[in-house]
């Protein structure tokens, strides 16, 4: 129905510069606009910033952001919000940082060892925190804001907890020199591991009854119930896998860090649903693809960058990225009525 919709608003209109822009927005929403901007301030303010050396940076540091706004993706899809993903974000990164340093202060030489049991604990620590989420939204019908809003306060909580407020240290070397500083084929080893977790969702998504079945929840959950659809457990599994891959930027942040923070993903809440949103995700449910997600991260990524290298003060930066995902809310809603004008 929605498809339907789409194209028959794509259909209508005279030809010319309007037309053809308002085509570009219905099918992708706001993000190439706000990119071409993006591009032509930070462009005109640094002579740095469209460097090759600077783009392969943003492309680096924005991958962190990319995995984080894909778990935050797959929530969205089932018209929900996952306002913990920072959180879990943190409690996997002390929790892979604990067991490593714990099994190295019993066995120095156990390095392997270490390093796999720790990332394996920060993976387990996410997607518990994730099933815990989906438990309390798919099954006891808690509101998606008011259970992550509450998974904050207690993985925070407990990520304090474990770590009295202190970084935890003394992390094995080669953590930060494959996984945070690793290159491949002369690509940073984060983009690597960006790409292969966004294309294997894609397909998932993309390819799969499973991808499609998220899509109709988000769309309409009664039809999609009436349809047959269990629409409980499979929101349950958008959010455990949310949090798998919230675990996974815990490990990556933790081994570029070579540190694990109670506080390391404080921001990343209104990061990711600001890059979902402005790479055409949906706050009602059921649209966007792993594309525009990317996109979207790598364009709050550009932002970012060109701030830091513009010298705008790292306060006023988050005040911009708040704008920005006013606006981007602001587009979307716009968006939706012209492509739904009777919703």
């Amino acid at each position: 129905m929605r498809t339907e919709t789409r194209n028959a608003v794509l259909a209508t209109g005279k030809a010319g510069p309007m037309a053809w822009l308002k085509k570009i927005f219905l099918k992708v929403g706001v993000l190439p606009f706000l990119m071409v901007v993006c591009l032509l301030i930070f462009g005109f303010l640094s002579d740095h910033f469209l460097s090759t050396r600077n783009l392969l940076n943003v492309a680096r540091q924005s991958s962190y952001l990319v995995i984080a706004s894909l778990a935050q993706f797959m929530v969205l899809l089932v018209a929900g919000i996952d306002l913990s993903v920072g959180t879990i974000i943190a409690v996997a990164s002390v929790s892979g940082a604990i067991t490593m340093t714990g099994i190295l202060s019993v066995a120095p030489d156990a390095v392997a060892l270490a390093l796999v049991l720790g990332i394996l604990a920060g993976l387990l620590a996410g997607t518990v925190l994730g099933m815990i989420n989906g438990i309390g939204v798919a099954v006891f019908q808690v509101q998606p804001f008011m259970m992550t809003l509450s998974m904050t306060s207690i993985g925070f909580g407990l990520a304090l907890f474990a770590t009295s407020g202190t970084p935890v240290t003394g992390l094995p070397a080669s953590l930060g020199n494959v996984l945070g500083y690793g290159v491949l084929f002369g690509i940073p080893l984060p983009i690597w591991v960006a790409l292969t977790l966004a294309a294997g969702l894609a397909f998932l998504l993309g390819r799969t009854g499973f991808g499609r079945h998220l899509y109709a929840i988000g769309g309409n959950v009664k039809a999609a119930r009436l349809s047959g659809i269990d629409t409980g457990r499979l929101t349950f599994l958008a959010y455990a896998i949310g949090g798998t891959l919230a675990g996974v930027t815990g490990v990556m942040l933790t081994a570029r860090m070579m540190s694990g923070e109670a506080n390391v993903g404080a921001t990343m809440p209104l990061e990711t649903i600001a890059a979902c949103v402005i790479g055409g995700a949906s706050l009602s449910g059921g649209a966007g693809s792993v594309t525009g997600v990317i996109l979207g991260a790598l364009f709050i990524s550009l932002v970012q960058n060109g701030m830091n290298l513009a010298q705008v003060d790292s306060y006023l930066q988050l005040v911009v990225i708040g704008l920005i995902l006013i606006f981007a809310v602001i587009a979307d809603n716009f968006r939706s009525r012209l492509l739904n004008p009777r919703g």
